[in-house]
């Protein structure tokens, strides 16, 4: 089998090439740059979250709350009970 090169033959297979390579340039600058949105929308979303506790901070402060222990532990481990002594 004798295979012949041709000019033609040399010049297709070279764009292709090069367009091999544009395409995957393409694509990836396309992945990038969805990676880029994703990372400021949950940078976005951390900092309203942040702001929103500021906020609420703010207007709770000097307010005095009694929080709830929910977890289902006994409370007999939880609370401590301090005895006070008169100093002589």
């Amino acid at each position: 089998m004798i295979v012949e090169a041709s000019v033609t033959g040399l010049i297709k297979t070279g764009l292709m090439v090069v367009g091999a390579i544009v395409l995957l340039r393409f694509i990836g600058q396309i992945m990038e740059g969805k990676r880029n949105l994703e990372e400021e929308r949950r940078s976005k979303a951390e900092k309203d979250k942040y702001e929103k506790a500021q906020k609420k901070s703010k207007l709770n402060f000097g307010k005095i709350s009694i929080l709830k222990d929910t977890s289902k532990k006994s409370t007999s481990s939880t609370i401590e009970d301090v005895d006070y002594e008169e100093i002589v």
